[in-house]
């Protein structure tokens, strides 16, 4: 029996085919890193008060996440909510409109602790110095973040990942830089949309490395415009001179309002040059001593080889602590900035959301004019009952390597997890995606290959016409 879900309309590669295993057509019907999409989110009415939502919510151990919703660039192939540059007066008024929303989100979770931290954007070190202590100062003395006692990511770029900026996150306890490198190739960053120089990344580099930031993780994207196996071999073979504990391998996506999404028809060819290209970055990574936690992302063995010469010499072998098996969706986040999310046991919500340059700068210009009272409800947003929470938890564990936990997921909610999906993993199993036991459902490594496609069909139907229904702006 089919999915009960359908590729969303969302993005144009998303077209229903009889090509792929199982019918899934395209592999990269869409990037699914939460459940429910943002795009299923509507305005809610009313709109609850944040001390309703969160109560009787554990708030022993949340997600903190920041964003900061500014770059000095954006890439051809971004769709994240982000500008372009925003003058320091803006700056300044954004973070004046973050510790009001703080002050109001802790009045409305007073005992409110946090287990993991990140801050993302954007570019969060869009931000000068100074403009970063004040963030942290807003993270510690008014949302009651022990950062240093966290795992604490912050995200950065090769153009402002400078030895000052680094060393304010390095003395609040960050310890996981990741960087958006895409490419170390000149002409394949450009195709990309991202005009860049390697000397310049390998700088950035460098200067990550000597702030002793515990982790490093290097984003590389494939599938772009006039890339090859050897390029993209190339690319892998430049990060790992790094030797960074995380890796993340990104299929490249042409998206709406997105720069590269002016351009022609994607090549027919192109979903089997980025499946090709996908599984030969995979196994060099696994090769080089990395291990697969998702499709995406691989992380450094404590045992990896390790090669003369490629080693900087400040990152430690030891587990830095990124991966604490704490889920952001089921275990609760409390998102700050204009388009941040939070998430409790049964509500998603955040503030509006754009890709459109007039539209994301009319939403922040709305945002810094925001008084505490208004912080304190909740906006935009999708609501959850058992059935989605389920399918949430099925979604947020099946694509990930390791699989979902049965015994975890029946503690969770009294049901068995084979029996409240029989149709889809019945489905994903007969074509060979799947596999199960009394203790764990699992993709198989094939089945890790078409996450992006398995992740949309694995939607209710709620979801998928939600997300259908969704205007791009």
């Amino acid at each position: 029996m089919p999915p009960l879900g359908s590729p969303s309309t969302t993005d144009p590669l998303s077209v229903p085919s009889s090509e792929g295993p199982a019918g899934l057509g395209s592999p990269y019907a869409g990037y699914v890193y939460s459940y429910p999409h943002k795009t299923a989110y509507r305005p809610l009415s009313p709109r609850p008060a944040l001390r309703d939502v969160w109560h009787g919510q554990d708030l022993s151990a949340l997600f903190l996440y920041l964003h900061i919703p500014f770059c000095e660039m954006r890439c051809g192939f971004c769709n994240l909510f982000t500008r372009t540059g925003a003058p320091q007066e803006l700056v300044a008024r954004y973070l004046d409109a973050l510790e009001r929303q703080a002050r109001a989100v802790r009045e409305a979770l007073p005992g409110a602790r946090f287990a993991v931290g990140a801050i993302g954007g954007g570019t969060p070190t869009y931000l000068e110095p100074a403009e970063l202590e004040r963030l942290f100062t807003i993270a510690t003395d008014l949302m009651g973040a022990d950062l240093a006692a966290i795992p604490l990511s912050v995200e950065t770029s090769p153009a402002t990942a400078t030895p000052d900026r680094l060393a304010v996150l390095a003395a609040h306890g960050t310890t996981r830089v990741s960087i958006g490198v895409q490419s170390f190739d000149d002409t394949e960053a450009r195709a990309a949309g991202r005009p860049q120089r390697r000397a310049e990344v390998e700088t950035a580099l460098a200067a990550i490395r000597d702030a002793a930031v515990p982790g490093l993780n290097i984003d590389l994207i494939y599938g772009i415009d006039g890339q090859t196996q050897a390029s993209w071999a190339a690319s892998i073979d430049a990060a790992l001179a790094w030797r960074p504990e995380e890796m993340y391998l990104y299929p490249l996506y042409v998206r709406p309002l997105t720069g590269l999404g002016r351009r022609a028809v994607s090549p027919a060819d192109w979903d089997a040059d980025r499946l090709a290209l996908y599984r030969s970055g995979r196994d060099r990574l696994l090769a080089a001593g990395y291990e697969q936690v998702s499709m995406r992302m691989f992380r450094r063995r404590p045992d990896a080889p390790h090669e003369t010469g490629t080693d900087s010499g400040t990152a430690p072998d030891a587990d830095i602590g990124v991966d604490t098996g704490y889920c952001c969706q089921r275990d609760g986040m409390v998102g700050l900035g204009c388009g941040a999310r939070s998430y409790t046991a049964d509500l998603h919500y955040s503030f509006d959301y754009a890709v459109g340059v007039s539209e994301v700068r009319g939403i922040i210009d709305e945002y810094v004019t925001l008084d505490q009272d208004a912080f304190s409800r909740a906006y935009f947003g999708y609501r959850l009952d058992p059935a989605e929470q389920r399918r949430r938890h099925l979604l947020t564990s099946l694509l990930q390597a390791e699989g979902l936990d049965a015994a975890d997921y029946r503690a969770r909610f009294g049901s068995d997890p084979a029996a409240d999906f029989a149709d889809e993993l019945a489905w994903l199993a007969d074509a060979g995606l799947l596999t199960e036991t009394s203790d764990r459902i699992r993709l198989t490594a094939e089945g890790l290959a078409w996450s992006d496609a398995i992740g949309p069909r694995l939607f209710s139907p709620r979801t998928a016409a939600l997300m259908d229904g969704h205007r791009a702006r």
